[in-house]
């Protein structure tokens, strides 16, 4: 049977929310063995942040801490507590990679900075994330997924030109900071397996959104070569191009210019062709032949439904898609074949399809997944079977409030 692309690899995650948890994710689910470390009685707080399983709050129901902790096991500890602190040196002695999103000198509080741990471990690998950074002068500064949005600079070219900024849906920032974090992760583990040398990697995740995603580089380009700052656009009708609404949906389409032949067809209205005018709108666009046939496109798109259309849209060369709903996509025949899910059963939430890995390999697969650990699961076979507790020791950790 071939390895996993990380097997063997162990890592200690110290990370919460999400940005640090989708980096010991992507580890994780590439055959890492990753230990969440989650400190008592609650845990990671993204276990409070819904939705929720049914809509009934607990620790163990929430869907973004079962997205982000997949093949991940779950240690409680106190690292404040001396105790909680030597089991974690325990735990680095033989640990490849930590990962950690505190505060910048949080870690070097818990006397775990760097020099640290290259005194336990010389070849570890310490990830670092954080808001803005371990230095500079925005480095203790608070922020929110808006807040490096704005000042990173994608808000500012996002939303209509007389509007204010917007930010993206959902936590766009934290993933690609998660991503990114993960990336580098991997390459300074290429560099200690080589030459026995580990590294502090330094995520700031201001930074990742200044430099590198989306339109932002084109952006930064065109200030260095003309000045320019960039600004948001002014959202105009186009017809025959766009987003319009089908009997049972929506469809994207780019129907004008010489695309248009092919659209009248699959609208059965190649009479338009005859039409002096229509042949003159394809080389060379007339806003009013445009939008009569716009105004005919519109109502016999209200009648078919939105998958028949895109097929006969494609079949006569013009550009279209529909807009799927996240029921569309568990239907869809390209993902059935392609298998994108990962089927994952918990005791909470019974099977539920989960997005698989982003990417695949031929030669080293990922490993059959596994859910995310209920809070604190894996204490006994991590303190007991690892590094030798007695289990009688577990009621005092408890009791104490180590673990």
């Amino acid at each position: 049977m071939p390895l996993t692309p990380l097997d063997g690899v162990r890592v200690l995650d110290l990370t919460h929310y999400i940005a640090g948890p989708y980096c010991t994710k992507l580890l994780a689910d590439f055959g890492a063995q990753v230990i969440k470390i989650e400190r008592p009685p609650a845990g990671d707080p993204a276990r409070r942040i819904g939705p929720f399983f049914h809509d009934e709050p607990s620790l163990e129901s929430s869907a973004l801490f079962l997205h982000l902790n997949t093949n991940k096991q779950s240690l409680t500890l106190n690292l404040k507590s001396a105790e909680g602190n030597r089991i974690v040196r325990r735990l680095l002695v033989d640990t490849d990679i930590l990962v950690e999103n505190f505060r910048p000198g949080v870690l070097a509080n818990l006397g775990l900075n760097y020099v640290t741990l290259k005194a336990i471990n010389p070849a570890i690998i310490l990830t670092s994330i954080s808001n803005f950074g371990q230095t500079g002068p925005y480095r203790d500064l608070k922020a929110s997924e808006i807040v490096e949005s704005a000042m990173g600079g994608p808000m500012n070219i996002t939303g209509h030109a007389h509007r204010e900024p917007l930010k993206l849906g959902g936590n766009v920032v934290q993933y690609h900071a998660g991503a990114i974090a993960a990336y580098a992760t991997v390459m300074a583990l290429l560099r200690a397996e080589d030459q026995g040398a580990g590294d502090w990697i330094d995520v700031s995740i201001y930074e990742t959104q200044c430099t590198n995603r989306d339109r932002r580089v084109i952006y930064l380009l065109g200030h260095a070569y003309t000045g320019e700052l960039g600004k948001r656009q002014v959202f105009g009708h186009r017809a025959l191009s766009g987003v319009r609404q089908a009997a049972d949906g929506y469809v994207s389409l780019v129907g004008a210019g010489t695309r248009l032949p092919g659209l009248l067809r699959i609208m059965g209205r190649e009479d338009l062709l005859e039409d002096p005018r229509v042949q003159e709108a394809i080389h060379h666009t007339s806003a009013e032949v445009m939008e009569e046939i716009e105004a005919l496109y519109l109502e016999w798109l209200r009648g078919q439904p939105k998958h028949k259309v895109v097929a006969e849209a494609q079949a006569a060369h013009v550009l279209a898609a529909p807009v799927n709903t996240i029921a569309d996509l568990f239907s869809d025949p390209h993902f059935a074949e392609r298998s994108p899910w990962s089927v994952i059963e918990s005791p909470v939430t019974g099977p539920i399809a989960y997005p698989g890995p982003p990417f695949r390999m031929s030669a080293s697969p990922a490993p059959a997944p596994s859910r995310a650990p209920m809070l604190g699961e894996h204490n006994t076979a991590i303190l007991c079977d690892r590094l030798g507790y007695e289990r009688e020791d577990l009621r005092r950790l408890a009791e104490q409030g180590v673990i």
